[in-house]
């Protein structure tokens, strides 16, 4: 390590704000479709994809194409929804045409967080109910709405008071079903749950959610950060269970690595922000024309290059060739995995021996005894051999 690359770690360390104590501290100096690389030249395996972000892979030369040819016209030029900038536009144009047609209006942000805080605030503005309910184990982002619905005391209870009038139930549980009332503005869920561990929904539960909140007037808002563009095989992950929500919350890999959020809902729903007061929710970045553009491109990389016909034959080929004594079970679908190994310090010793061996997984907030999986979704099937044959001998070793 030269002199340089230890000033930048010290830099880092003494001037960047810290999440944790223990930060991972592996240095990039560039990055490429499934790997990471560092200044000393070691290359890393991205089992992560930025938690769900790089779909399409990172700096994938049509994303970077689309990026410079925006950069040369403009960036930002207005607060969001006041000036015409065709990136929004076109890529709110071929969003929808992907979407049910309730799904037909885009307000765009900058982040997951803030797609939770907009669709909270719509479902209330709209209802005209203040109740909100979410689901235990749920993640919905770290900003005060957000982490008022978030699943998790252990989360939530340093940051008090949060948002009065939330409820949280479990999830897969019919019978909590029946505490969606007449008061209740929305119920917000994630149609699989990813913090959790990769917790999928059993015995139609997303069905009969919905039935519960169309019975009562509720909108149901389905929070697909993690799950959006392709990563459990489809599109979104409501196509998988027959269910769609009355608005949808998008982020992550939806700006092909660039910030960008959004909550989509129909048009009348969305109308209600735009009265009493005006100006009711509104954000100065959101949908900035080079996210829009370089989102325009990751979706056409995803649609056009056939990867959503692609995922569920890679995930079939990772839980076939992870057999090991020491993984008790894989959780999920398509290209997000959880690797059950039953103890938070073999999966600590697994991802520590990992970045030794050049492959970079994480585990889940709410689960530590497991590991993702839940790489670009361009890896080939010689990569997965290759993955699958480090996993297992790091679980031989440790």
């Amino acid at each position: 390590m030269n002199e340089n690359q230890l000033n930048i770690r010290a830099l880092f360390l003494r001037h960047v704000a810290q999440t944790s104590d223990f930060p991972m501290c592996i240095e990039v100096d560039h990055a490429e479709g499934i790997y990471i690389y560092s200044p000393d030249g070691k290359t890393y395996i991205d089992l992560i994809a930025g938690v769900s972000v790089s779909n399409a892979g990172h700096c994938h030369p049509k994303v970077i194409e689309a990026v410079n040819a925006q950069i040369k016209k403009y960036m930002h030029v207005m607060v969001y929804g006041e000036y015409i900038e065709s990136p929004q536009a076109l890529y709110a144009k071929r969003l929808t045409e992907l979407l049910p047609e309730n799904l037909s209006s885009v307000y765009f942000v900058n982040s997951g967080s803030e797609a939770v805080e907009g669709a909270l605030k719509l479902a209330k503005r709209h209802t005209g109910r203040t109740e909100m309910i979410s689901f235990r184990n749920a993640y919905h982002g770290s900003s005060h709405g957000a982490i008022s619905v978030m699943g998790n005391e252990e989360f939530r209870n340093s940051f008090r008071p949060l948002l009065p009038d939330t409820r949280i139930i479990n999830f897969n549980d019919e019978n909590d079903l029946n505490q969606i009332t007449e008061r209740t503005a929305c119920v917000i869920a994630e149609p699989v749950q990813g913090e959790a561990g990769i917790i999928l929904p059993e015995n139609d539960f997303l069905k009969k959610l919905k039935i519960r909140c169309t019975e009562k007037g509720v909108l149901l808002i389905f929070d697909e950060i993690q799950t959006g563009f392709g990563r459990l095989g489809k599109l979104f992950a409501f196509e998988h269970y027959g269910v769609i929500p009355d608005i949808l919350c998008l982020a992550k890999s939806m700006g092909g690595g660039m910030p960008l959020g959004a909550f989509i809902s129909s048009t009348e729903i969305m109308s209600a922000l735009k009265t009493n007061p005006a100006l009711g929710y509104i954000t100065t970045f959101g949908g900035h024309p080079v996210s829009c553009a370089a989102a325009l491109a990751s979706l056409n990389i995803i649609t056009e290059e056939k990867l959503l016909e692609q995922v569920n034959e890679k995930s079939k080929l990772f839980k076939q060739l992870l057999k090991h004594k020491k993984i008790k079970e894989i959780r999920g679908t398509g290209l997000f995995l959880a690797v059950e190994l039953g103890c938070s310090q073999m999966r600590e010793r697994f991802i520590n021996k990992g970045i030794e061996y050049g492959l970079l997984s994480d585990w889940f907030l709410f689960c530590d005894t497991a590991f993702r999986i839940s790489p670009p979704l361009i890896i080939t099937d010689k990569q997965i051999n290759e993955i699958a044959n480090t996993i297992n001998s790091i679980l031989d070793e440790i």
